[in-house]
């Protein structure tokens, strides 16, 4: 939302304030001054000294009125960690690169030798976790390195190696994924990790094998993870962002040619000797896909815990793209302050807003923060044919006694999807199997088959089995609960359409779907249930003249069968 910081009545800007919608994110925006970094990108552009001089009557007016520091740990609009960290990084640009114009006046430069060791003692010592702390502890040694007068720059670069280090034991897992385990802010973490390095190596101060390793991983995870048309997996806290350029940047840093043969979808760089599927243990995140063109079938299977921040009761969730097209998608995070985050941040972050099963109309409760273990590899299996994984969650929000759901999904390579959700419970429930799609897909109903009906690229979600559901469709619900809504950017939404499989169970039970997607028109498989056991389910799908008979354990990959026939 656009607006002007007004100017108060002693003459000054007022720093504090919110925008127009009374939002302290656009407060925070506001004062990490990325706007006056592209300011000074502009002057560059173009020689014009009145955008330097805007930049110099900017940065007086701040620090005069951002005056005295607090000096303790704070959340308003100017004294906060990552708003302190931006600002420290901006303004070393702006300080050295406008030193010797004439446009930076004395009083300014004065004034902003004098701020920065305030901004370096806030990240010195009042820093957070996380990707928090990736940021503002980068922030304490650009100042350090940039600034090696200051007196005490040398101990602010020895205190961030510290702490940067081990901030990465803590904060990413051996298979190089952060422990937030969204995407998005995987990548802001990777990219303040790398900040660093580039920071010490122009101070000539080395780091580890471990952490240049790390790096190596972090950027492995992303290049392995990208969709076929370059975005990002969108999970927790995120946008469906593109990846493509920040994976290119990996492999001129690492020389991966593997990783650009993945990110130009084979237009250039060396065929992966691995994949197309991974999964990353730690994280709990299966990979799959048919191969690495643009229109390869591609999902995102989330077995791991909850994550250390920014998360989602999305335990099992799954997400669907093939032929250049997203089918089943996350809802997104929508926002986190102001009037979008006000009406849709609870269904953000709910098992509604994902495609997973509610329980007795109820969703998942908070689960643990992080991994103790890897996923045991009786949980997951990749072959040429097929990948496998599963996972489990038992603790639903008010729901009494005993509930359990485990989901398996198996991929057959190039052909479907087989999601198999076992449920075992001490009393008759109710199940909602929701499964959401993108908004621009156009979506029918066929009595227990819902399929997109576009001219290319298309998807069906089958029931297989005997079972009645009562399926209904919605779309933009905001009565009795939100249902139906997508945010594939902060700030932005819109609405999509939910199918909803309702059933109620008297005991235990187990709920098969095929996904079949088809570059044209889908034709109705045939797929039928040969044997349910307490371990496993047999079925037997027979479509386009092929014929799998598939044995898919609810957890242990060694009952895995696979046969296929033509």
């Amino acid at each position: 939302m656009k607006g002007k910081v007004p100017v108060g009545e002693d003459g000054h800007r007022n720093w504090y304030y919110k925008g127009p919608n009374n939002d302290r994110e656009w407060a925070w925006l506001s004062n990490r001054h990325t706007q006056i970094a592209q300011v000074l990108n502009t002057y560059f552009e173009t020689g014009n000294p009145k955008y330097a001089q805007y930049i110099d009557l900017f940065l007086r007016d701040f620090i005069i009125k951002s005056m005295p520091y607090p000096a303790v740990k704070s959340r308003n609009s100017i004294w906060r960690g990552l708003e302190v960290a931006a600002r420290a990084k901006v303004w070393s640009r702006v300080f050295y690169g406008l030193i010797n114009t004439g446009h930076l006046s004395p009083a300014t430069q004065l004034l902003m030798l004098s701020s920065l060791p305030d901004h370096a003692h806030y990240n010195r010592n009042f820093h957070g976790g996380n990707n928090w702390l990736t940021m503002e502890i980068s922030a304490l040694a650009t100042v350090a390195t940039n600034f090696p007068e200051y007196q005490q720059s040398d101990e602010w670069l020895a205190y961030s190696v510290q702490v940067m280090v081990e901030s990465m034991k803590d904060q990413v897992y051996a298979d190089g994924v952060q422990t937030e385990l969204t995407s998005h802010y995987h990548n802001v973490s990777l990219r303040n990790f790398e900040l660093f390095k580039d920071i010490c190596d122009r101070a000539n101060t080395p780091l580890s094998a471990y952490y240049n390793q790390t790096l190596k991983d972090m950027y492995s995870y992303i290049a392995h993870a990208v969709r076929p048309d370059g975005y990002r997996i969108l999970n927790n806290d995120g946008d469906r962002g593109s990846d493509r350029t920040i994976i290119l940047k990996g492999v001129s840093t690492f020389n991966q040619p593997d990783w650009e043969y993945i990110a130009t979808n084979g237009t250039s760089g060396t065929l992966p000797t691995d994949g197309p599927s991974y999964f990353y243990p730690w994280a709990g995140h299966l990979i799959s896909r048919s191969g690495y063109d643009s229109l390869a079938q591609w999902s995102f299977f989330d077995v791991g815990p909850w994550g250390s921040g920014h998360q989602h009761n999305d335990k099992l969730h799954l997400s669907v793209a093939a032929y250049g097209r997203d089918f089943l998608v996350d809802g997104g995070r929508f926002a986190y302050t102001g009037a979008i985050a006000e009406k849709f941040r609870p269904y953000a972050r709910s098992s509604a807003a994902h495609n997973v099963l509610l329980i007795d109309g109820q969703g998942q409760d908070d689960g643990p923060l992080l991994a103790k273990a890897p996923v045991d590899e009786s949980h997951y299996k990749i072959t040429p044919e097929f990948d496998y994984a599963s996972g489990s969650f038992n603790q639903f929000v008010g729901t009494e006694r005993e509930a359990s759901h485990q989901r398996a999904v198996m991929y057959v390579r190039g052909e479907f999807w087989v999601v198999v959700d076992n449920i075992t419970t001490d009393r008759p429930r109710k199940i909602d199997a929701l499964w959401h799609w993108h908004p621009n897909c156009t979506v029918e109903k066929d009595g227990s088959t819902v399929r997109t009906a576009h001219t290319y690229g298309n998807l069906a979600v089958t029931s297989v089995g005997e079972r009645k559901f009562d399926v209904t469709l919605i779309e933009g619900q905001e009565e009795p609960t939100l249902q139906g809504w997508y945010s594939p950017e902060y700030n932005i939404y819109e609405s999509n359409l939910v199918t909803n499989y309702h059933s109620t169970i008297k005991e235990d039970a187990t709920l098969v779907w095929l996904l079949l997607p088809s570059a044209n028109e889908i034709a109705t498989p045939f797929a039928t249930i040969l044997q349910e056991t307490e371990q496993h389910i047999s079925l037997k799908i027979e479509s386009n003249q092929t014929t799998w008979e598939l044995t898919i354990p609810y957890s242990d990959s060694q009952l895995l069968e696979f046969r296929k026939s033509q």
